[in-house]
């Protein structure tokens, strides 16, 4: 593979990874907030979505370099920024713009794709499982834990402690003092 292939293929990933992200998180909250059933096909228009905005995106940024490269051209000056570039730079940005076409390129053929975006639907859903799996195990061991079975008890007992002196008994004095100026009007 070249250079731009590369650089397409490592685009696509970060794409991929977002747009499973934001598909995990839709499932999260249908299943979770909502209370709905999972079904794969009810998160196809979500994944053709998130793809279809990162395609977007990288459209942008490759206008948005080629004006950038337009700006550079015949400028030998020093830069005065990361952004402000010179002639130099020139064909490195004409590499980033085609990078971000075929970027974009890639992902526009993936919303023709029903089988790719059922696959980033199947990602996202395993990936939303093991977010719940891993926080009710957490949550479950924390409750559930003994204090001879927790290997950090005996160093936090005086962060405890004083948690419950500067914090939790001046707020119960606090609540105290609220209820009985209640009852006393």
């Amino acid at each position: 593979m070249g250079r731009n292939a590369d650089a397409i293929a490592e685009g696509l990933a970060i794409a991929h990874a977002a747009a499973r992200l934001a598909v995990k998180n839709r499932i999260l909250v249908s299943t979770i907030s909502l209370d709905e059933a999972f079904d794969a096909s009810h998160f196809l228009p979500v994944a053709r979505e998130a793809v279809a905005s990162l395609a977007d995106e990288s459209e942008q940024a490759a206008l948005d370099i080629s004006k950038a490269r337009k700006a550079a051209w015949g400028r030998h000056s020093q830069p005065h920024g990361t952004h402000d570039y010179r002639d130099r730079d020139v064909r490195n940005l004409r590499r980033r713009a085609k990078q971000y076409v075929g970027v974009a390129k890639a992902l526009r053929a993936e919303l023709e794709d029903e089988s790719r975006l059922l696959a980033i639907v199947e990602q996202s859903r395993e990936a939303a499982w093991g977010d719940i799996s891993s926080t009710l195990d957490t949550r479950l061991r924390v409750e559930a834990m003994r204090p001879d079975e927790d290997p950090d008890y005996a160093s936090m007992r005086e962060a405890r402690m004083q948690a419950l002196r500067l914090v939790d008994l001046q707020k119960l004095a606090v609540e105290t003092k609220e209820r009985r100026s209640e009852v006393d009007d």
